[in-house]
């Protein structure tokens, strides 16, 4: 595994963490609610000044920050404590991390895109020889893929995942000469087929991919497209985890996380040397981004989504006692919350070293 790929996500890593903190910051600090201290990275302190209300430091170890607010964890007097602001604020301080973290892996992608230019579309253009048939079925060469079973695709990447996802039945709409096409449900099964190497293989046989000109708008516009489809990533992640198609041994934790940025780094630099080790790395950065974005607004305690609803729990208890939830138990709820997270993440770090040991 490549030492400088390990480091470099190790640092892009603490960054996000850093970012989605200063998102709660600039909130904080936006709404009135006072900050007791900012810190960039996690032990002791390395360098610390105290400005206005606030202790500012930079701390030892590169992974990450925190952002302490006065009665965010316990009740306060302070009128501009957290616990003592209204819904609105408290809700746009706590969705304002992920909304960083979403911002950066956006940013990212931008620099990407405009680095390297944006991915291949998802034009069908043509067909593996003995897959004729599937001319039939009212595809033509050309064709760009809209939806596929109703899911929107922006790539080539996005036909792909979707197409091995589908059935041999597949609900197809494509834009032909700029217009949509509905081609209803066309039947596009798997076969044995004979690829360049002269390997039998069995795919559905058909070929999607082209590259357009880009421009400015076209980058900036794919970008965000980018950014949604990891968003679709995520959650079809975790519908996979619901439905029982992935497992624990599927999943990946911080240990697990590096490796694959390893592996990610090293593909990147047999690519294109350093340069595409450092594309590579920045592209899987900007997916763990956002899929912090995503995973950090779920209602699960002791993340801000477990946070947004305790609020709202808190809120419906209040319309009708006229008073809010001690906070001791609200803070009992997110300790019982981060311990069942420490196990999960103990459990995952296990299942990360034993694919390396087996």
């Amino acid at each position: 595994m490549n030492v400088f790929s390990i480091v470099l996500i190790i640092l892009f890593f603490g960054f996000l963490i850093a970012i989605h903190e200063l998102g709660h910051f600039i909130a904080a600090k936006a709404l009135g609610v006072r900050v007791n201290e900012f810190a960039i990275g996690m032990g002791p302190a390395l360098i610390s000044r105290e400005k206005g209300e606030t202790l500012y430091s930079l701390r030892a170890f590169p992974i990450g920050g925190f952002c302490a607010m006065e009665g965010e964890e316990e009740s306060s007097d302070d009128p501009r404590s957290f616990h003592n602001k209204p819904f609105w604020k408290k809700f746009i301080i706590l969705v304002a991390g992920a909304f960083m973290n979403f911002v950066a892996g956006l940013a990212i992608i931008l620099v990407i895109f405009f680095l390297v230019g944006s991915p291949a579309a998802p034009v069908f253009t043509g067909v593996m020889e003995g897959a004729e048939a599937v001319l039939d079925t009212g595809l033509q060469p050309g064709d760009q893929f809209y939806t596929i079973d109703g899911h929107r695709i922006y790539f080539q990447s996005d036909a792909m995942i979707y197409l091995q996802r589908a059935g041999e039945d597949v609900d197809v709409t494509v834009l032909r000469d700029g217009e949509k096409v509905d081609l209803g449900t066309i039947s596009l099964p798997y076969r044995q087929l004979t690829d360049e190497s002269g390997a039998q293989v069995e795919k559905r046989g058909i070929y999607v991919g082209q590259y357009f000109e880009d421009t400015i708008f076209t980058r900036l516009q794919n970008s965000w497209y980018q950014a949604i489809d990891y968003v679709r990533m995520v959650w079809m992640g975790l519908g996979d985890i619901v439905t029982g198609t992935m497992g624990l041994r599927d999943m990946s934790g911080v240990i697990g996380i590096v490796a694959m940025a390893g592996d990610v780094g090293e593909a990147g630099a047999a690519a294109a040397g350093l340069f595409g080790a450092v594309v590579n790395i920045l592209d899987f950065t900007a997916l763990i981004a956002i899929n912090l974005a995503v995973m950090n607004l779920l209602p699960i305690p002791a993340l801000d989504g477990g946070q947004i609803f305790l609020l709202i729990v808190d809120g419906i208890y209040r319309l009708f006692s006229k008073k809010h939830i001690d906070q001791k138990y609200l803070g009992y709820v997110n300790m019982v919350g981060f311990i069942c997270l420490m196990a999960l993440m103990v459990l995952v770090a296990i299942n990360d070293v034993s694919k390396f040991i087996l």
